[in-house]
Order: structure tokens, then C-alpha cells, then sequence
């Protein structure tokens, strides 16, 4: 269920880096601004992290006994 969310949210973060540009490349050095490495290395290294931190809980919760979890709510 996490992972549209994260694909939404690297999608846009993506149009908004590309079109935010202009205005950083006088910050970064020795990348180009559309560099298409580094945007789509980011854009892995982000939603691989996203998907680290949405199955480490994920796991955690399988390994509950949903009858002792029920029992005490």
C-alpha cells in the first residue's frame, strides 16, 4: 500500500528537481543540470530506502499472533 504513495512522491520530486534547475546549477559542480544519472540514482537510492523502511515494520507485524493482538484492544 506504500508503494503508489512512494512512486507519487518520487515522481513529483522528480518534475519539480527537473524543473527547479535553473536555479542550482550554480550550486552543484561536475553535474550537469539534467543529468539523467544522477536524477534516475536518486530516484532508485530514495525509493529503495522507502521501501527498506515500509517492510521492516511490515515483518515486524507478521510475526504477531493476530489472536493476542485482538485480545488486547
Amino acid at each position: 500500500m506504500t508503494l503508489p504513495t512512494v512512486r507519487h512522491g518520487v515522481g513529483i520530486g522528480v518534475v519539480a528537481a527537473l524543473g527547479l534547475t535553473r536555479l542550482i546549477t550554480k550550486i552543484i559542480f561536475g553535474v550537469g543540470a539534467n543529468d539523467p544519472l544522477t536524477f534516475i540514482g536518486v530516484a532508485v537510492l530514495l525509493s529503495g530506502v522507502a521501501l527498506i523502511a515500509c517492510c521492516i515494520p511490515a515483518r515486524r507485524a507478521m510475526r504477531v499472533d493476530p489472536i493476542i493482538a485482538l485480545r488486547y484492544e
